[in-house]
């Protein structure tokens, strides 16, 4: 296991070192949160695939796939269609915005409000509780890497995420997660994709060892299928975390044909995942402990030396994009969407305070960070609280991000209505039906709907100056961020 060590703490200090080397390119608030909105399609379809496809694609993935087979995909498949749908039709308006948060948009569209406010806690909620996920994640790698207590795994996987987040925020966090797109491609498609079929047998000897419905695509059943579309599917269109990389495109060209690239990418990953655990379940037919544990253990007996480092360092890599991804995410929003608005100093920051808005976004990350990382190390299990993230974004702001982007009679007071009326339905269904239920998600959805479009004709157009002022950001004008020089691109 020595050459394995090896290989992960290089890994580990290759990550610190792109932290240091991204804060000397982290000058303004532009540089620290969207990378100077500077990226061309190849960084920006790997940075895109690498913050969606975390532990829960790779491990979860696996895990999946060794309790249900082939249709096991369909988790992470779903979040390919969402960066897909995503990229293809909302991508390119949301690239020529130039905001930095999704509240933001809501304040552009609608002409401010509460609205904005309301939407910015549920964001921060959402992308702190994909920080905390993340952070626990550390402890199962770690524990399988150097059999270390949960806790010091934990605090040393985010210290590490927290650092080279805080030192040079997107910068550092693009090019980290270039790297580790390239550690997980080479890592899970390359090598443990190929070997897992090998040692199985072929598919052949797959197919004759496991029941039927491990082949059937839809056997994990049309339901669960349906409430993936909605979660996860719907929950890329309007995340924080996601809307955060499209910000960084150099054009809205550069979004809507990278996010496609990333979203191809994220299908076929889905696919190998679910074929590594098929392939672990003929290895292992007695069952292991949880399916989780498929991953892990495919790693540990089939792999040689060396290379079971590279494979174990491409699920860190997984877990630390999303981590760090989630992080920027949720320092953004409490500065930008929550702090500043109660400070009321939103949109009062000059050219000359562009170093104190990098040193206080630095701030936000390292005491939100410390924030997760304690979290982390507290709860044991926090399904139930993503699944309450996930059911209150989708169900309270997903009707008013897309009406706004695609209904011009929406109000304001529609969009509040129906943020406020949906995330009730949700946490009334979570109480009637249980948090992992589907039908709070379905129902708060619906009621959001049917408010949103019974309030906004019921009230007053959204003011024409708005409009127009709103029609302007789409079409690429009226932004006050200037657009980079086309020298200072990354490709």
């Amino acid at each position: 296991m020595a050459v394995d060590y090896i290989v992960i703490v290089v890994y580990l200090a290759g990550m610190l070192a792109m932290g240091w080397w991204g804060m000397r390119r982290a000058k303004s608030k532009s540089d620290f949160l969207v990378a100077g909105r500077r990226l061309g399609p190849a960084m920006y379809s790997g940075t895109m695939a690498a913050v969606v496809l975390g532990g829960a694609s790779t491990i979860g993935g696996v895990g999946l796939g060794y309790q249900y087979g082939l249709s096991g995909a369909w988790m992470v498949f779903t979040i390919g269609l969402g960066i897909l749908a995503l990229s293809i039709f909302f991508s390119g308006r949301i690239a020529r915005l130039k905001v930095y948060t999704v509240s933001e948009m809501l304040d552009l569209r609608y002409g401010g409000g509460k609205a904005g406010m309301i939407s910015g806690i549920v964001m921060w909620v959402y992308t702190l509780m994909l920080v905390v996920t993340s952070t626990i994640a550390y402890a199962t790698i770690f524990d399988v890497l150097f059999d270390v207590p949960r806790t010091l795994a934990i605090i040393v996987g985010g210290t590490i995420v927290v650092a080279y987040s805080t030192l040079g925020g997107m910068w550092s966090i693009t090019i980290t997660d270039m790297v580790q797109f390239v550690v997980k491609t080479i890592g899970v498609l390359l090598i443990l994709l190929p070997v897992a079929i090998v040692k199985a047998g072929g598919f052949s000897e797959m197919k004759a060892q496991l029941p039927t419905s491990y082949f059937d695509p839809l056997g994990i059943g049309g339901e669960t299928i349906f409430t993936y579309v909605l979660i996860y599917t719907f929950g890329i269109l309007i995340g924080q975390d996601i809307w955060q990389r499209v910000f960084t495109a150099r054009n809205d060209k550069v979004a809507r044909l990278g996010g496609t690239v990333a979203g191809v990418y994220c299908l076929l990953y889905a696919i190998g995942g679910a074929v590594i655990g098929t392939a672990a379940k003929v290895l292992y037919p007695k069952g292991l402990g949880q399916a989780d544990e498929a991953f892990a253990q495919i790693v540990k007996d089939q792999l040689p030396v060396g290379v079971r480092g590279l494979v174990l360092a491409a699920a860190l890599a997984a877990v630390m994009s999303t981590s760090s991804g989630a992080l920027i995410a949720c320092a953004t929003v409490a500065n930008n969407d929550i702090w500043k608005r109660l400070r009321g100093t939103k949109d009062q920051v000059s050219v000359e305070d562009e170093h104190d808005e990098v040193k206080g976004n630095r701030m936000f990350i390292l005491g939100l960070g410390i924030v997760a990382i304690v979290i982390s190390i507290i709860l044991n299990n926090v399904v139930e609280a993503l699944t309450v993230a996930y059911n209150l974004l989708v169900g309270g702001l997903l009707v008013p991000i897309l009406g706004g982007l695609l209904w011009k009679r929406g109000t304001g007071t529609g969009a509040l209505a129906s943020i406020v009326v949906g995330g009730i339905t949700v946490i009334g269904g979570m109480w009637r039906y249980g948090i992992l239920a589907n039908q709070p998600v379905y129902y708060g959805l619906i009621a959001s709907l049917v408010v949103y479009v019974a309030v906004s004709l019921a009230t007053r157009p959204t003011d024409a100056a708005v409009l127009a002022a709103w029609r302007e950001r789409l079409a690429g004008r009226g932004a006050e961020e200037p657009e980079p020089a086309p020298a200072a691109a990354a490709q």
